[in-house]
Order: C-alpha cells, then structure tokens, then sequence
C-alpha cells in the first residue's frame, strides 16, 4: 500500500514500542508525528490527531525503528545461472526495468537507503527515477561504474574474446597509474556518481584467475581518495586478499568490503586509520551454496567462491572482536534483492551483540554518508525514514527478515493489514 499525504496533512504513528538506537532503550507506547518528510514531534503515549485531515496509524502491536541503511548493494542485477551471458544479451533498457523491481523490492524490505557499490550507471539513472518519484525504491547513493585495473575484479572486458577486449581506460573505469585514477574519479563526478568504488584486489565472480591478489599500488589509491575527497565522495575498497586490503587502507579507502582474508596487521592498521569493514556476510553464504551447483558459475569463478565464501562470517567475528568499525553491508544482488536482513542475523552469530548490528545498520551508515542529522534515528528533525515489525528484534534478530511497515521521506509504502 503507498498512501501519500495531502498538503497540511499529518500521520501520527502510534507504536508499541520504539527502539532508540542511540540508547538502545525500548521506548513504550510513542507517538511519532509527521509533518511532510520529517519527524515533527516524538510524544510519549498515543497522541490524538489534532485536524480532521490527519490520519494515524496503528502499529501499537510493533516495535518501531528507522530505516535500515545497507552500503553495499548492486541494484542493476541479481546472481543467475545466466548471469554471464546476459553481459551480451541484456540491453541498458532491460538492466534498468529489473533494476527498478530491484529496487522497489529493497525498500518493502526496509531498507529505506543503500549505497549502490557499481554497475554500468543504469544505477545513476535509477537514483533520479527514484528522487523524480517515477520509481519506487530506496535513496541511493551510487558509485556508478567501479574502479578497476586491467584485468582486474571490475574490468568490464574480463572474459571477453580477443576482438571485443579492447582497452578500456578511466573513462571506462580502468586505470593504470595515479594520474589514470584522477581521471576515473572526475569521469566519475562527471557521470553523476556520489561514492567511488575501487577494486583493490580480486574477486570472486569476475571471470579472472585470481580472487585475492593486491591490484592497485599505494599512490594509485592515494591519487584516488584524495581527488574523491576533493569532490566529497565516500570510498570504498572491494578487497579479499590482505596486502591489498593494507595498501588501500595506508592510501585512505574509508571502508573496506568483504575483508575476507585480513590478517591481524590489517585489523589493527583499520583501527589506526579509522576504516571500516562492510562484512557482506550473506554473500559469502550465497556463493558457498551456488558453488556446489554444477554450471552455476564457470569453473574458475565457482573455485574461488568454494574458497573464499565460508571464511567472509569467521572474519567478520575476528575483526569485530578486534575493535575494527563496522558497517552494515551485505552485497545483495549476489543474493536475491529484499533479503538484506538476513546479514543481521550471520552477524549476531558471529558474535555482534544485536543492538549493535541495528546501530550499524542506522547510526554508523548514515554518519558515514554525511547524514547523521537526518538519518538513523527516530529524532524530532529527522528524515521521516521509519520501519516496523512484530516482536523484539534485540531479543529475536531475525524478525528483522520479516518488516510490516516502511515510510520512507514520510511516504508509506507498506503498513500491516
């Protein structure tokens, strides 16, 4: 159900119990009131509408919490056993109509604000639909098309016969020294994208040999955070292997995601320099699955996926335990889209006390991207950004897989029935 409000209108949410993410108190039987995008007021007790257009709603059966942030997510796709052929047969047009379903799946998910970490800038174009209104989906920070070197993780050209290879450069996404990478950011600002993204190493589903191998240099990823900083642009690092983890947090990559086979060093280096590990949990779990399906993935992808997926939890838990920050991401699109939640139970397995797990879900991601005064809190101010679901997900973490309600800019998209 999408309701949007008349001019002058207010919805005043009458919730059972509020989670203050910030506190981590319980706050019972509160009255958010809404007034266009935003929290006008927070009152304890159930609040009566105070104009006969106003319209309240019930979710006094519910826990009520803000909208979930997710900083790692690929909204132009999803893992399919067609998945690399469709390189060839899928038209801009088509990436964008499935995009949209991508989308719109997340935010009934609760996931009211994702970082989209690459594609081919359909994703850029997906972020205007969405603030035009012409598309139903979450807000979208997008690095649009990845950084990489040749040959390397997100080398477009990775897999292709001799004749289609060709050489693509920064303009493209592919660098090859420091002042290529200048180049990449700028082509990239240019583009439109609000985040960079780089390959720091190899990864697990292009089709190249290596999964884990160090692909930028030190001043290649300097040249690179410095120019996004210029352009205030958030970077991130897809990383597996170790020595490429160090050279992009010693050359300034804000967080790093997957982490997978970091070493000790490279904990304490995160912590030094303030770096972030995005985790990405439920993708290692979905690649370790799809591994043992013959011809889901070509032979060297489905190798490196049976290697490196079922170490992403356990490294997670070391790092966690290790001081390292955490923020919430989860690489869906590797996995099926609207299914992000699942990434709060694996960390809690892991060892990450739940509250914490919602606070990196909310207060950290929306720090992250410059929005801790609008975002990641239910606060009198904020971004109507708003969530619901049955039960208490400090007690029961996975009700978070199960979200009744969504406002998102103080528009609902989804409420109980």
């Amino acid at each position: 159900m999408f309701s949007a409000l008349v001019f002058g209108q207010k919805t005043y949410l009458h919730c059972g119990q509020v989670l203050d993410v910030k506190s981590g108190k319980m706050l019972k039987a509160q009255t958010l009131i809404i007034t266009g995008n935003t929290i006008s007021e927070v009152q304890s007790g159930y609040i009566s509408p105070t104009e006969s257009e106003d319209q309240v709603i019930d979710l006094k059966n519910m826990t009520v919490l803000p909208g979930f942030i997710d900083m790692h997510v690929h909204l132009e796709g999803e893992s399919n056993p067609q998945s690399y052929i469709q390189r060839f047969t899928l038209n801009e047009a088509d990436v964008a109509f499935l995009s949209s379903l991508y989308a719109k799946k997340t935010l009934m998910a609760g996931f009211t604000t994702v970082r989209d970490l690459g594609g081919s800038g359909v994703n850029i174009a997906l972020r205007k639909a969405i603030d035009r209104g012409t598309v139903i989906g979450p807000r979208v920070f997008t690095a649009g098309k990845a950084i990489a070197s040749t040959g390397g993780h997100a080398d477009p050209t990775n897999g292709m016969r001799n004749d289609l290879k060709g050489d693509p450069g920064p303009k493209e996404g592919v660098v090859n020294s420091p002042e290529d990478g200048i180049k990449a950011v700028r082509q990239r600002y240019k583009d439109g994208a609000d985040a960079i993204k780089i390959t720091a190493t190899g990864g697990v589903r292009s089709v190249a040999k290596s999964g884990q191998n160090p692909q930028f240099t030190v001043e290649e990823n300097k040249a690179i955070t410095e120019t996004a900083k210029d352009y205030n642009m958030l970077t991130a690092a897809h990383a597996h292997g170790d020595e490429g983890m160090q050279r992009a947090v010693i050359g300034g990559i804000k967080t790093i995601e997957h982490g997978t086979l970091m070493s000790e060093k490279t904990m304490d280096l995160m912590v030094q320099y303030d770096t972030y590990l995005v985790p990405t949990i439920t993708a290692g779990k979905q690649v370790t699955e799809k591994a043992k399906i013959p011809g889901y993935f070509p032979k060297v992808v489905a190798q490196k996926a049976s290697e490196i997926g079922p170490k992403v939890q356990n490294t997670f838990g070391k790092a966690y335990r290790k001081g390292v920050p955490i923020a919430f991401g989860t690489d869906a699109g590797v996995f099926p889209h609207g299914e992000n939640a699942r990434e709060f139970k694996y960390m809690v397995e892991a060892g990450m006390p739940a509250l914490e797990a919602i606070q990196s879900a909310t207060l950290t991601n929306a720090n992250l991207l410059g929005m801790e005064k609008d975002l990641g809190q239910l606060k009198k101010g904020f971004l109507a950004d708003i969530v619901a679901v049955e039960g208490n997900p400090l007690e029961e973490i996975n009700i978070l897989e199960s979200v009744g309600f969504v406002m998102k800019d103080g528009k609902v998209y989804q409420q109980p029935n």
